[in-house]
C-alpha cells in the first residue's frame, strides 16, 4: 500500500468513499486519524447527539484537489468510525 502525505489533508475537505458517496468533512488530522466535523455526524440529523468522528488515515486512497478519497465504501467507512470521547 502506498504511503500518502497526510499534510495534504486540510480542514474543510470533503471525504468521500470509494463508491463516491459523501462520508464527512475534515475538521483536522489528529495523528493517525482524520477528525470529521460534527455537522456531518450521523447523529446530527435530528440536531441531537452530534459528535466528532474519527477515521484512520490508513483508509485514505488519494487526496484529489479538495477531496479526500477513501479506499473503503462510505458504508464501510461509517462502520469504522471512532467516536470522540
Amino acid at each position: 500500500m502506498a504511503e500518502h502525505d497526510h499534510s495534504a489533508i486540510k480542514e474543510h475537505m470533503a471525504v468521500i468513499g470509494a463508491d463516491g458517496v459523501h462520508v464527512g468533512t475534515v475538521d483536522h488530522v489528529d495523528g493517525e486519524r482524520i477528525k470529521l466535523t460534527k455537522t456531518d455526524s450521523p447523529q446530527a440529523e435530528d440536531g441531537e447527539g452530534a459528535r466528532h468522528h474519527y477515521l484512520p488515515v490508513g483508509l485514505v486512497a488519494a487526496v484529489e484537489g479538495d477531496t479526500v478519497r477513501l479506499s473503503a465504501t462510505a458504508a464501510n467507512a461509517v462502520d469504522l468510525f471512532e467516536e470522540a470521547d
